[in-house]
């Protein structure tokens, strides 16, 4: 496979993450991480990286859109500030943790917990199971313990932080407004932290195919990053278009479909 061809494989694949990511309003990593996976796969990377590289990769290129998303929130003022830094120091340990623990799990147990993971946020989908709000923060500690899980749970699977981060925000007594905004900021920590940890935790390995830093793939990371953005927009028109009950359901079989393959 030419490099031009592999390269065109990773636009495709960026314009179809951004437009069911914009399509179903979720982070794109639920979308990108399988997709990668498929990616590699066709071009017969060793399996034994496949999971890691792929879970990488996705946080390099959320870096790019969570800021892009970041810096929009913050011009809106929905960035709630201060728990955004009460939550910062579990974020960045906790994701630097996830991936540690990422990396001493072998790709095919990796894969098995992420498809339990996708099964859990299709079921979540289907059956409306919506945050339920609350009127007082935990405070400090409990924001930093709750960032930590946040954190290292969104390394370890290769997400935003948004999927965790808006629920617990919302029972903090956020409004949705803020705890989308606050999430938005939440979640370039994790994914630069998470990025940067996965190429130290990687490099060198003897598994990597070429392009790859550590477990970032760069021609895969720059590809996702030019296409999914404007797709992106693709996606929330379409959404706007669509009955909503019809993108849930869709959405939730879209994730069951993806979680089945990676347990099975």
């Amino acid at each position: 496979m030419t490099l031009l061809v592999t390269f065109l494989g990773y636009l495709v694949l960026g314009a179809a993450a951004g437009t069911l990511a914009g399509l179903f309003g979720i982070g794109g990593g639920l979308i990108i991480v399988p997709a990668l996976v498929f990616a590699f796969g066709l071009q017969q990377v060793d399996p034994a990286v496949v999971m890691h590289l792929s879970i990488g990769t996705s946080l390099a290129t959320i870096v790019v859109t969570g800021a892009s998303s970041a810096w929009a929130h913050h011009q809106r003022g929905s960035i709630q500030r201060e728990w955004f830094m009460s939550l910062l120091p579990g974020l960045v340990l906790g994701a630097i943790a996830g991936v540690f623990v990422a990396g001493a799990l072998s790709s095919g147990f990796l894969g098995t917990l992420f498809g339990v993971f996708v099964l859990l946020m299709a079921a979540k989908l289907a059956l409306r199971i919506g945050p339920r709000a609350g009127r007082a923060s935990p405070g400090r500690l409990g924001m930093g313990v709750a960032g930590g899980v946040i954190g290292g749970l969104s390394a370890l699977f290769g997400i935003g932080g948004g999927t965790l981060c808006v629920p617990w925000l919302s029972r903090c007594g956020a409004s949705m407004t803020q705890a989308v905004g606050t999430s938005a900021a939440c979640g370039l920590p994790i994914a630069l932290f998470g990025a940067a940890t996965f190429i130290v935790v990687g490099w060198g390995h003897p598994a990597l195919p070429s392009g790859a830093t550590g477990f970032v793939m760069w021609p895969a990371f720059l590809g996702i990053v030019l296409a999914s953005v404007p797709f992106a927009r693709l996606g929330v028109r379409l959404a706007h278009a669509l009955p909503a009950r019809i993108l849930r359901l869709s959405f939730a079989a879209l994730l069951a479909i993806v979680g089945l393959r990676f347990l099975f």
